[in-house]
């Protein structure tokens, strides 16, 4: 008799990785944090983890290469990664690239990519220390490892967080998700009308939260000059409403937030308002900020309130209340996590 099928799109991204790996052990006393964070931790004996994160990038899925310039790709590749690192806390020091390519690129199609990992590496202080390069029969697929560190007693995971916390945000939310619908707009236009050329014009601020976003280094540093340390972090590649429950559910509170909070630039608000979409639904369930949300106590707060990019959007409250919003006329719902599930696309 042959055993029940059951498809991915019923279990979803994250019950899939927790369903897989619900029977793995460690066995070797280095594993400090392993499956379920931004990074894995280890515990090397010279008073820092190391902290290594792994990504893949798939085209059809993860990028699509017309309206994705390669080395805007490479850069975006590599800041992706950098970010899990900055989550834990931690300053990324080392990555590695391995590639599947198909016949379809040219050596100098490769070079445009390599220079937008360049750039970023350049740009962050990370050096490229190897990889694997093999054939594709179709596309263009991209893993990138990341490996960090972080002193111990600064180490934030996702499983800190303590009720009465602050939960708080860097940067503004959405951007990403509107460029993404700019572009996806403009490649409509010139599949009907090849003839016409793309009108981008204006939108270069969301452009570039999709196409070249950037780490958010500088927090992870400002905070280390002011002191605090997180009690939990997150980076935000999924949507603020999933980090949210990624990070109460691995700390076991509740979370309660403020609409009104929520920070939105005002072209990534008129962006959404032009495809008749909500501002604070684009920035819930966006992805792709590559922003860092985190929690603090209230005295650690104060620290950083002076800070200009970092915004208190909410408390955490105790596990039997959920995750709520309040919004802005007054009203309690309950946060729905619609970010992006890589199991939601069909082969």
């Amino acid at each position: 008799m042959s055993e029940e099928r059951t498809e991915l799109a019923e279990y979803g991204e994250f019950q899939l990785i927790r369903h897989l790996t619900k029977s793995v052990n460690h066995v070797q006393p280095s594993t400090h944090v392993g499956i379920g964070d931004d990074a894995a931790v280890l515990d090397m004996g010279d008073g820092q983890y190391s902290l290594i994160s792994t990504d893949m990038l798939v085209e059809g899925v993860h990028f699509d290469l017309s309206y994705a310039p390669l080395e805007h790709l490479g850069y975006k590749a590599v800041i992706s990664n950098i970010s899990d690192i900055c989550a834990m806390n931690g300053v990324c020091e080392h990555i590695t690239l391995s590639m599947a390519i198909s016949n379809r690129f040219s050596v100098q199609a490769l070079e445009a990519l390599y220079r937008g990992v360049k750039l970023a590496c350049d740009r962050y202080r990370v050096d490229l220390v190897g990889g694997d390069t093999t054939s594709s029969s179709s596309g263009l697929v991209l893993s990138i490892t990341s490996h960090g560190r972080v002193p111990k007693e600064n180490v934030a995971l996702r499983s800190g967080a303590k009720e009465k916390d602050v939960l708080v945000v860097s940067g503004n939310l959405g951007g990403a998700y509107m460029g993404l619908q700019i572009l996806e707009r403009e490649k409509s236009v010139f599949t009907d009308a090849p003839q016409v050329q793309p009108d981008l014009t204006g939108h270069d601020y969301i452009l570039e939260r999709q196409l070249k976003p950037e780490a958010r280094v500088d927090v992870v540093h400002q905070l280390l000059e002011k002191g605090v340390v997180p009690s939990s972090m997150i980076d935000i590649s999924d949507g603020l409403a999933s980090e949210i429950f990624h990070l109460g559910s691995q700390s076991e509170v509740g979370c309660h937030l403020y609409e009104e909070k929520i920070p939105i630039d005002p072209k990534t608000y008129e962006t959404a308002r032009e495809f008749d979409m909500d501002p604070t639904v684009c920035a819930l369930s966006g992805g792709e900020d590559y922003e860092l949300l985190f929690t603090v106590t209230a005295e650690q707060f104060e620290l950083i309130s002076d800070l200009s990019d970092i915004v208190a959007i909410g408390y955490m409250t105790d596990a039997g209340s959920g995750f709520n919003m309040e919004t802005k006329d007054g009203h309690v719902v309950p946060i729905k996590a619609q970010g992006w599930d890589h199991m939601d696309k069909e082969d």
